[in-house]
């Protein structure tokens, strides 16, 4: 059974960490809640157990918490965030190690879920890939990666390593799977229009 209490401490805790942090326009409290959401989603559709729901949630919880510390290469500061937290309020060291390694499974470099809720955690993650607001939520990454990094991202180079991280992406669960491919092939259509468009305008021979 999901702990609401644990869960709710929890969440005022991750919000208390990342509401402060500023330019970050798609990596916000707000996205660790959907994401949770649309997990414990996919875990009712997969017919998971009742004690892998809470499992679950505490890890899409502490999944964007690595901001506080460092933008890049930093699975393993949302896993030692968790593991700190959670030790502190005296949570079993068993699932612990469980939540840490779910964590651990969202990095990209990470091909191969090895179980249900790694791909489940996988899945959750990018489902705004799949949805009506993927272009809306892909301009706010864009914004981010451009403000944190103090850089300046052209709109075609933008939408062509979009389109082939679309491409590259795979689902892992059968829900996912069966529920965003229509919408998954659209926005890739779209994406494909939009490249399509910019490299006529950019490469397009004067005569």
């Amino acid at each position: 059974m999901l702990n609401d209490k644990v869960i709710t401490e929890a969440k005022n805790y991750v919000n208390s960490i990342l509401m402060p942090l500023e330019n970050f326009y798609y990596h916000q409290y707000e996205h660790a809640i959907e994401v949770m959401q649309r997990a414990m989603y996919l875990w009712e559709k997969e017919w998971l157990s009742d004690s892998e729901i809470e499992i679950l949630a505490l890890a899409w919880l502490f999944h964007d918490t690595w901001f506080t510390i460092l933008y890049d290469n930093n699975e393993y500061i949302w896993a030692k965030i968790a593991r700190n937290y959670l030790k502190w309020k005296l949570y079993p060291d068993d699932k612990i190690n469980i939540i840490e390694r779910i964590i651990l499974a969202t990095d990209p470099n990470y091909k191969n879920p090895k179980d249900i809720l790694e791909s489940i955690i996988k899945d959750s993650d990018l489902d705004n890939l799949w949805r009506e607001d993927f272009f809306d939520k892909w301009e706010k990454l864009k914004r981010e990666l451009e403000t944190i990094k103090k850089i300046k991202i052209k709109d075609p180079d933008w939408h062509h390593s979009s389109l082939d991280f679309l491409w590259n992406h795979k689902y892992f669960t059968s829900t996912q799977t069966v529920e965003r491919w229509e919408k998954k092939k659209q926005n890739e259509k779209m994406l494909e229009n939009m490249v399509h468009w910019e490299w006529e305008i950019i490469y397009q021979p004067d005569y």
